[in-house]
């Protein structure tokens, strides 16, 4: 159990790749969690969690029934992300940040956690795009925010960029390539729900920004868990 104060926390996109990792970290670290879900949906979340019935990409089917969350945590994305799906990353990842971040706005939200993704970039074009503009909204508003940008993160089904690793190795370790290969780094889900705990447990004052190496040195919990 931690020994940092409880916070309640709402999560969008809890039933995805990283949701289904975090929430049950957060849980047995004695943190509230209410998970916005689709109307039926519901079953898919973990024990302990408080459903919340909405869409998220329609700000008022949810805004009125964040509190008494004290933490978003912004996790709705396009699974997958490839260079050709620009189209569903501007329908899904864009109009998702643009109904989180109002609704975290209208619900006076005390701490913003988005995931965005690590740039510049050589490729991925639209998805980065997109998510330097939902940063942009984020920071709009003027609330405490975490901002957290890997590039790749690595965990089940999702394994196969462990080929380039030795690549990066040798990238790292050439000076002219170096500060891109760190920059654009692959993580672990671990790490990733490591870094989105410890946004939780120790919330800025105005904006931080979390990129792929301090990802990579999140802090360790005191408790074992499985992703």
């Amino acid at each position: 159990m931690s020994e940092a104060p409880a916070h309640d926390v709402f999560v969008t996109g809890a039933t995805g790749y990283m949701g289904r990792a975090l929430i049950p970290v957060l849980l047995a670290r004695a943190h509230s969690v209410r998970a916005l879900a689709r109307p039926g949906s519901e079953q898919k979340l973990p024990a302990g969690v408080v459903p919340v019935a909405g869409d998220a990409l329609d700000a008022t089917s949810f805004q009125n029934r964040i509190a008494p969350a004290d933490t978003l945590i912004h996790l709705v994305g396009t699974p997958h992300p490839a260079p050709w799906k620009g189209q569903q990353f501007r329908a899904v990842d864009l109009v998702s940040i643009r109904a989180a971040v109002a609704a975290a706005t209208h619900a006076r939200m005390a701490h913003f956690i988005y995931i965005s993704v690590a740039h510049p970039a050589p490729v991925m074009a639209d998805y980065i795009a997109v998510r330097k503009e939902g940063e942009s909204l984020v920071r709009a508003t003027g609330m405490n925010a975490t901002i957290v940008r890997p590039w790749y993160v690595l965990g089940p089904g999702h394994y196969w960029p462990f080929a380039l690793a030795p690549i990066y190795g040798v990238l790292e370790r050439i000076k002219a390539t170096r500060e891109s290969a760190l920059r654009l780094g692959l993580v672990t889900l671990d790490e990733m729900v490591r870094t989105l705990v410890h946004a939780v447990e120790h919330p800025p004052t105005g904006v931080r920004v979390v990129d792929v190496p301090e990802i990579s040195r999140a802090p360790r919990l005191e408790h074992l868990y499985a992703v």
